[in-house]
């Protein structure tokens, strides 16, 4: 594409100076009108030879009526029209339309190849070689050839080739690539490391747990790639139009040429075809054509920038008519780790509560268990830990150093004889009893992720009407979680079919509505609406595969982010269109009135194509 541009400019160049050389010969030397297109002939040709020749094929190919064909029609009939009687010769003008034609086409592919560089070097996050540890040695292979299990190290400044476990080493990842975001990740053994992250730290050696089509940063690669297949409503009407318009204008320029003469309106009929030729150049719908789609793919590469995948222009489209979001609260507004946030000891002191209930839940996999070790890690103190026994729905109960300990919920309490207390704090009671004697609770709570607030108070200044957290929590979890967040609508106590069905409601208020959720749990919801948008949790396989919009840092400020970029890009997509409409229209008319040179011709085909081209690119920033 460089290459090309800089042929294309170095043509453009040759032919401006051949055509001024021309236009000064023209007025020192008396030449025939041969000798003239002759002359004039060396420049066109330097500028439109590529013109002529893919005019030539799609009539061939049975396209005739794109921009090169007609183009191709209003300068050839430019040049030969002063052979006509009581013509002035129009060769100047038809080197100079097709040269600025030129003038148009390079800004167009310098615009394109801008928009496509900085997709490409967002997406430039698969490495080509993996050094894979083979033994006591270490080889350099195509990341294709990596097979899963294998162990690869990852130098200082090198990207991560495949998604994997950290084995070995201590380090920094920069994720920008992914999640849009500039800040560092630290990893250490046991911590995942994903494909397309900058290890900016020390060494690290690293099992890989995906292969290389299955890794995050192919299937980034795979669905920024796809995106520009799915077209938005405005390029679909832009295609329809085109293939409407073109023929029509067309037409028109035949019958401008011929109606007039034939009813004697006065002109001679050399004057109608030139108002013709006019109209074929104005007729070219090159600035519809290229700047609307040029328009959704800036946006697509903008939102990609800050870490938000589109799967298309289409849900680009559907994206900046939401006027209801509607969210899942674990994982998307909340993290979905749980913390303590209070202990409440009746016989034991604080510390003694949580170093009973960490080693009763040592080896259980529930989240609310991993938090509870995590309040208390020292572990490794001599108790004696023993008949350790999960209770379904109820708890955990084992022997500490010779006492019956028993953790979990009210039920759990009820169970063993122990006189429970009630807790007016928000969150996760875990209740804990000593040989049948109830010692205190534990409050365990979801932590509110940091900008949740700042995304609600956001979207509402986007105009979106309707703002609803759907969970499955208890009602007083919800209520708080809405109260911190400035939420004032939110359903508690919801099964998987539940929300569907409150996502249904909201559909049928004709709002355009956007459900966020983390993409795992919530796929059927995600499909309904009219925009599934999930919190990729940097690469979730189930997050890309269900919704049309991955947020890859699973930040809630981003779904404002991602409506904003869509109205702007949608924004400017419609001031093309109209802008392109109504001056073609205007000259058009100017044109069959006699009241339109050819240099307006050119202004409103080439000219409006630039405008809006570069209008277009205002969507990548």
């Amino acid at each position: 594409m460089e290459r090309e541009n800089k042929v294309k400019l170095f043509r453009i160049i040759a032919s401006a100076l051949l055509l001024a050389t021309c236009y000064f010969m023209e007025k020192r030397v008396d030449l025939s009108l041969w000798s003239l297109l002759a002359l004039y002939a060396v420049p066109y040709l330097v500028a439109g030879y590529d013109v002529l020749v893919e005019a030539v094929e799609g009539i061939v190919h049975g396209d005739a009526l794109d921009m090169n064909f007609l183009m191709a029609v209003a300068t050839l009939g430019a040049m030969a029209i002063g052979f006509l009687p009581k013509t002035q010769p129009q060769f100047a003008e038809a080197v100079f339309v097709m040269l600025f034609f030129q003038v148009g086409e390079w800004f167009e592919h310098i615009a394109e190849g801008r928009s496509r560089k900085s997709i490409s070097q967002l997406m430039d996050i698969r490495p080509d070689v993996a050094h894979v540890v083979r033994g006591e040695a270490i080889e350099d292979v195509s990341t294709e050839a990596v097979q899963k299990g294998d162990v690869v190290l990852v130098e200082p400044g090198e990207k991560v080739p495949m998604d994997g476990v950290v084995l070995e080493g201590v380090s920094y990842l920069n994720t920008v690539a992914l999640t849009g975001e500039s800040t560092p990740r630290a990893v250490r053994p046991a911590d995942e490391a994903l494909s397309g992250c900058v290890n900016i730290g020390g060494v690290l050696k690293m099992r890989v747990t995906k292969e290389f089509g299955e890794s995050t940063a192919s299937k980034i690669l795979r669905l920024v790639e796809h995106a520009a297949e799915n077209k938005s409503k405005s390029e679909r009407f832009i295609t329809r139009f085109a293939r409407i318009y073109t023929p029509i204008v067309v037409g028109l320029a035949v019958l401008t040429a011929l109606l007039p003469p034939l009813l004697s309106v006065g002109q001679d009929w050399s004057v109608w075809v030139y108002r013709a030729l006019t109209f074929l150049v104005i007729s070219c719908p090159c600035a519809l054509v290229i700047s609307v789609p040029l328009a959704f793919f800036g946006g697509i590469g903008g939102a990609s920038r800050k870490g938000i995948l589109v799967k298309g222009a289409n849900y680009m489209d559907t994206l900046a008519k939401v006027r209801a979001v509607a969210f899942d609260k674990t994982g998307t507004i909340t993290h979905g780790v749980f913390d303590v946030s209070a202990v409440h000891p009746e016989e034991l002191e604080e510390n003694a509560l949580l170093h009973l209930s960490a080693h009763v839940e040592r080896h259980s996999t529930h989240p609310i268990a991993a938090s509870l070790r995590n309040a208390f890690p020292n572990e490794n103190d001599d108790c004696l830990v023993e008949n350790v026994q999960e209770r379904a729905g109820l708890g955990v109960s084992a022997q500490v150093n010779g006492q019956t300990v028993c953790v979990g919920n009210n039920k759990l309490m009820d169970t063993v004889g122990a006189e429970w207390k009630p807790c007016d704090k928000a969150g996760t009671v875990v209740h804990v009893a000593v040989d049948g004697k109830y010692a205190g609770h534990i409050v365990v709570t979801d932590k509110i992720k940091d900008d949740a607030a700042e995304a609600i108070s956001a979207l509402k200044k986007e105009g979106v009407n309707r703002l609803v957290m759907l969970t499955g929590d208890k009602e007083e979890v919800a209520a708080s979680v809405a109260r911190a967040i400035g939420l004032e609508e939110y359903r508690a106590g919801l099964l998987p079919d539940d929300k569907l069905c409150e996502v249904e409601k909201l559909l049928s208020t004709q709002y355009k509505v956007a459900f966020v959720g983390d993409g795992i749990n919530d796929a059927p919801v995600l499909a309904r609406a009219d925009v599934g948008i999930a919190m990729g949790g940097l690469g979730s396989d189930a997050a890309i595969e269900a919704a049309d919009v991955v947020l890859m840092d699973d930040k809630p400020i981003k779904v404002a982010v991602a409506i904003r970029q869509a109205r702007r890009t949608v924004r400017i997509a419609r001031e093309n269109i109209w802008f392109a409409i109504i001056v073609k229209v205007v000259v058009l008319v100017l044109a069959f009135f006699g009241f339109a040179p050819m240099w307006l011709a050119v202004f409103a085909d080439v000219g409006v194509t630039v405008i809006a081209v570069l209008n277009a690119t205002r969507a990548l920033r």
